[in-house]
């Protein structure tokens, strides 16, 4: 498995950043940015760009648009997820619509999964 980061996607990374969903803009100014640990955005590992990492959890936080339940995507996002839990990294998966209606919900789980990756590591 090659986990080398490309290098390519650097440049796409960044650019995601400044053009962050609305879902994430909400997940980032009103909850992630001011958690006790870092939160990168748009992170590149290996071949993936990862909405949200924390590495200090070993956990990756993905938002997923209308695009990620067509066949094609569902397919992308498991090999991705695949990818990524053999780096011993775990995936948040969380819909657009949760985000808008259950944004609470959404940071609850999302803390208590920071407290658990921080107590097991």
């Amino acid at each position: 498995m090659n986990t080398t980061n490309n290098s390519k996607l650097i440049g796409n990374a960044k650019t995601l950043r400044k053009n962050m969903t609305r879902e994430e803009r909400h997940l980032w100014y009103d909850f992630l940015k001011n958690l006790p640990v870092t939160v990168n955005r748009q992170k590149v590992i290996g071949n993936y760009i990862v909405d949200f990492y924390i590495a200090a959890a070993k956990l990756v936080i993905e938002l997923d648009g209308s695009q990620h339940y067509e066949e094609k995507g569902v397919e992308n996002d498991a090999k991705r997820d695949a990818f990524l839990n053999g780096l011993r990294i775990k995936v948040l998966r969380y819909s657009n619509l949760d985000v808008n209606q259950r944004f609470e919900s959404v940071c609850e789980d999302i803390l208590n999964e920071i407290n658990t990756s921080s107590v097991t590591s």
